[in-house]
């Protein structure tokens, strides 16, 4: 008829939380299953398993600390008479001899301990049937996760270029800075762990299909960017340094006297980046604008007299 708290280690006005982490350590140095040569260890067991019983049962905690029953949760008799009678000895269904006369009740009034004995031993142990088995419970099978959840994004075609971040709002209401990959291209599947559906294992994972935009005058070729550039009769019979967008500032492109339309300029570096790592190139393709109405250029090209040549003569007409 020992005091559960004497056993258990605790003091009187213990919280759950503090009875609850006594219990696993004790539970965990005495448990049976690893102290299979050790009786006393057994009873020990059995003991603070029993205070652990009566502590977490809100009735029976009050009832011991008025008086009202004893540590086995025996009424109290007057003159010190336990429930087992004058001799001491073990009451039916009592402590007994060991762990193997110890009854448990994990129903009814008394405590659940499913949570506490998984976290302690794992379930079933390798090579039998575990402690969970030994009391009469299954080996429960592994949780499902939630369910995955399909996005899809679509990315401006400069953005996906330049990686850049792209703000979304998941279902649960979260928004986070999706960081794009490198080689991202339309079509690319990312997974975010665990921003799926809840579940009981745990969630689920969101899958982002990207879809690039296209742009109205770049177009992707492989990963290289092209880009069609006007430029003006005086540009290109002059040549001078023309102002080029790219796909994430412009910058300053030096054009040679007498370009035409067609010739094609390389900007390093200002393409998609590759997914081995680097990045691919600008092609600036040239195209002459020729005004249609203007009258000084018609006048102008009319009294102009350039020399006799053919340009298409290598084509044999």
């Amino acid at each position: 008829m020992a005091d559960p708290y004497q056993t258990l280690g605790v003091a009187r006005g213990a919280s759950e939380a503090d009875i609850k982490k006594a219990y696993r350590k004790l539970a965990k140095e005495l448990h049976p299953d690893r102290n299979k040569d050790n009786p006393k260890a057994s009873e020990r067991f059995s003991q603070v398993t029993s205070a652990y019983d009566l502590l977490t049962d809100k009735d029976k905690r009050a009832r011991f600390d008025r008086g009202e029953i004893d540590g086995d949760g025996n009424p109290a008799a007057p003159f010190g008479f336990g429930g087992g009678g004058m001799g001491g000895g073990p009451r039916p269904g009592g402590m007994g001899g060991g762990f193997q006369g110890q009854q448990f009740d994990f129903g009814g009034e008394g405590a659940d301990m499913s949570d506490i004995f998984e976290g302690l031993f794992g379930g079933r142990q390798a090579g039998g049937g575990g402690f969970a088995s030994g009391f009469g419970r299954r080996q429960q099978a592994p949780r499902a996760k939630g369910a995955n959840v399909q996005y899809r994004l679509r990315v401006p075609f400069v953005d996906a270029a330049a990686l850049a971040a792209q703000r979304i709002t998941l279902g649960d209401g979260k928004t986070i800075d999706l960081k794009l990959p490198a080689g991202v291209e339309d079509g690319t599947q990312m997974r975010l762990t665990g921003k799926g559906e809840p579940g009981p294992g745990g969630a689920g994972d969101a899958i982002v299909t990207i879809e690039v935009v296209p742009h109205r005058f770049f177009t992707r070729d492989g990963d290289d960017v092209r880009l069609d550039l006007p430029i003006t009769l005086l540009e290109a019979v002059l040549g001078g340094a023309v102002k080029a967008p790219t796909v994430e500032k412009p910058v300053m492109l030096t054009i040679a006297p007498g370009a035409t339309s067609g010739k094609t300029l390389r900007l390093k570096g200002k393409g998609f980046h590759k997914k081995g790592g680097g990045r691919g190139d600008q092609l600036v393709t040239l195209m002459v604008d020729v005004p249609a109405d203007d009258a000084a250029l018609k006048a102008f090209i009319a009294d102009w007299s350039p020399e006799d040549r053919n340009p298409r003569e290598a084509m044999g007409v």
